[in-house]
C-alpha cells in the first residue's frame, strides 16, 4: 500500500496504523479493501433476502405495482452502471475519479439508502398504490448507491495490483470479510423470528445500517489505488479526451469494451447467474415456508438454514484457496455449474416429500451459487487487463468494465421476482400467501407443486446455458501466466 508522501499528523497516524498491521500480519490494503465488503454484505444481503417478503407479504403490495417497480427499476440499472463508471473512470472530479472518496462520500447515503424499505410511509392497505411508489423508491434508491460504491470497490480491485497472488489475496480478505458480514441474516432472522417481530427488525436494520457505515468509511479513508494520480500524470491525447465527458467518448469506449469475446461469453454468464442468485435469495423463505412443514423445520431452524446460505459460501471460498492457485478460477466456476444441475435433476427425481432433502438442497445452491459469483471478479480483472494492454490506455477503465457488465447482467435482478411472481400468483399465490396448510388443500398442493418444479427446474436449466457460455471463455489459464503481472 503507497503511503502519502510528506505526511501531516494525520498522514502519521495513519503510517502508524499501517506498521501496526504489518506487525499482526495483516495487509493493509487488502484490509481496506474488504472493509467495504463487510459493510456492503451486511446491508445487501439482508436486503435482497427480506425486500421481496416485505411488500408483498406485510405491505400487501399488488402483482401490478410490483411489476410496474421492477422496470423502473430495470431501467435506472440499466443507466446507473455503465454512467458511473464513465463518470468515475473520466471525471476530473476528486470525489468521483478517486476510488476511496467515491467510497467515502457515497458510504453513508447507502447505508441511509437502505433504510428506506422498512419504513412504510403510511399504514398500507392491500393495493395501496403507495406502498407501489415505496418500493420503487426503495430500489432505485438502494441500487444507485450500491453502484456508485461498489463500482469504486470493483475498480479497487483491478487497481490495487495486477499480481495474479495479490488478487488472490483481496478475494481471500473480501470473503473474510464477506463470511462475517453474511452473519447479519442469520442474526436478523432470530432477532425478529424471521420478520414476524417487525419492529425488532426494524431496529436490527438500523444498527446494522450504522455498523456497514462506518466499515466503508473505513475503506474510504485507508484504501488507495495505482491510478489516484491519473489525471495530473496523463498528459496523451486520448487520456485528454476521456476527462471530458461526452456520449460519442462513452459510446466509444462501450463499443471496444463489448466487442471484447471473452468480455460477451463472461455477460451472458453472468446473467444467469444474477439471476438465480436473485430468485434463491428473493424466494428461499416462501418456498421453504411453503414446502418444508413447521413441524419438520421450526422457525429457529429455518433461520440458521438462511443464515446459512449466505455465510457458508464464504468459506467455501476460502478452503478452495489452493485450487483457485492451482487449477484457477476457470474450472472451479465450471464445476458448480454440473453440480447445479446434477444436483436439481436428484431432487426432481427424488420428490418434494423429502424435507430434509430438500432443506439441504435450497441451502447447499445458495451456498454454491454464492460461492462461484464470489470468483466473478477475478474474470473481470483479466478482462480489464486485456484492454488496457490491446488499447495502450494510460488508466485501465475499471469502472467501466464493472458497469457495462451491470448494464447487462443487472436486469436478471428484477426479471427473476416479475417471472416468478407472476408464475406463483397463475398458481393463487396472492389469495394463499397467508393461508394455514389445511385451507383449500387442493389450491395450495397445486401451487406448492408449482414451487417444487420451480425450485427445480430453474437452477437445471440456468446451468446448462451456463455451461455453454462459459465454455467458450478462453482466459482458462491465467493464474499459470506472470508475465503479465508488473505492478505499475
Amino acid at each position: 500500500m503507497v503511503v502519502e508522501e510528506k505526511p501531516a499528523s494525520g498522514g502519521r497516524t495513519k503510517m502508524n496504523v499501517v506498521r501496526h498491521l504489518v506487525n499482526f500480519g495483516i495487509k493493509p490494503a487488502a484490509l481496506a479493501y474488504a472493509m467495504t465488503t463487510l459493510g456492503s454484505c451486511m446491508i445487501n444481503n439482508i436486503f435482497s433476502f427480506y425486500y421481496v417478503k416485505l411488500f408483498l407479504n406485510k405491505y400487501k403490495i399488488s402483482e401490478g405495482a410490483f411489476h410496474q417497480s421492477q422496470v423502473v427499476y430495470m431501467v435506472w440499472n440499466a443507466i446507473n452502471d455503465p454512467l458511473f463508471g464513465y463518470l468515475q473512470d473520466n471525471s476530473k472530479v476528486r470525489c468521483c475519479s478517486q476510488r476511496r472518496l467515491s467510497i467515502l462520500y457515497g458510504a453513508p447515503l447507502y447505508s441511509l439508502a437502505f433504510l428506506i424499505a422498512w419504513f412504510p410511509w403510511r399504514s398500507y392497505t392491500p393495493g395501496d398504490w403507495m406502498s407501489g411508489l415505496h418500493l420503487m423508491v426503495a430500489l432505485c434508491a438502494f441500487d444507485g448507491m450500491l453502484t456508485f460504491v461498489l463500482l469504486a470497490q470493483c475498480a479497487l480491485f483491478a487497481e490495487i495490483s495486477s499480481h495474479h497472488q495479490s488478487r488472490l489475496r483481496l478475494v481471500k480478505y473480501s470473503q473474510v470479510a464477506s463470511l462475517i458480514g453474511s452473519s447479519s441474516v442469520l442474526f436478523c432472522g432470530v432477532m425478529s423470528k424471521n420478520m414476524a417481530d417487525f419492529m425488532a427488525f426494524q431496529g436490527f436494520t438500523v444498527i446494522i445500517a450504522i455498523l456497514s457505515c462506518v466499515c466503508m468509511l473505513y475503506t474510504g479513508l485507508h484504501s488507495e489505488s495505482r491510478f489516484d494520480n491519473k489525471g495530473s500524470e496523463s498528459d496523451t491525447p486520448e487520456s485528454v479526451d476521456q476527462s471530458e465527458f461526452s456520449f460519442s467518448m462513452l459510446r466509444k469506449l462501450m463499443r471496444q469494451i463489448i466487442t471484447n469475446r471473452d468480455f460477451r461469453q463472461f455477460v451472458i454468464m453472468n446473467f444467469f447467474q444474477v439471476f438465480i442468485l436473485a430468485f434463491f435469495n428473493n424466494f428461499t423463505m416462501i418456498f421453504s415456508e411453503h414446502l418444508i412443514p413447521p413441524d419438520v423445520l421450526p422457525s429457529l431452524a429455518k433461520s440458521v438454514m438462511y443464515g446459512a446460505g449466505f455465510i457458508c459460501p464464504q468459506l467455501l471460498v476460502l478452503s478452495c484457496g489452493k485450487l483457485l492457485h492451482g487449477i484457477g478460477y476457470y474450472r472451479i466456476i465450471l464445476f458448480t455449474f454440473y453440480m447445479e444441475a446434477g444436483m436439481a435433476t436428484i431432487m426432481l427425481s427424488l420428490g418434494p416429500q423429502h424435507y430434509y432433502i430438500l432443506a439441504f438442497f435450497l441451502t447447499v445452491n445458495m451456498v454454491i451459487i454464492q460461492a462461484a459469483f464470489s470468483l466473478f471478479s477475478l474474470p473481470l480483472a483479466d478482462i480489464i487487463d486485456t484492454d488496457l494492454q490491446k488499447y495502450k490506455r494510460s488508466s485501465p477503465l475499471s469502472s467501466m468494465v464493472f458497469g457495462t457488465n451491470a448494464l447487462f447482467t443487472k436486469p436478471a435482478q428484477s426479471l427473476a421476482p416479475m417471472i416468478v411472481l407472476n408464475i406463483l400468483n397463475q398458481f393463487g399465490y396472492e389469495q394463499l400467501k397467508d393461508a394455514g396448510r389445511d385451507s383449500n388443500s387442493s389450491a395450495l398442493e397445486s401451487l406448492h407443486s408449482v414451487m417444487f418444479y420451480l425450485v427445480c427446474l430453474v437452477p437445471m436449466c440456468v446451468a446448462a446455458a451456463q455451461v455453454v457460455a462459459w465454455r467458450q471463455f478462453s482466459i482458462c489459464s491465467s493464474h499459470t501466466v506472470d508475465t503479465k503481472y508488473i505492478d505499475g
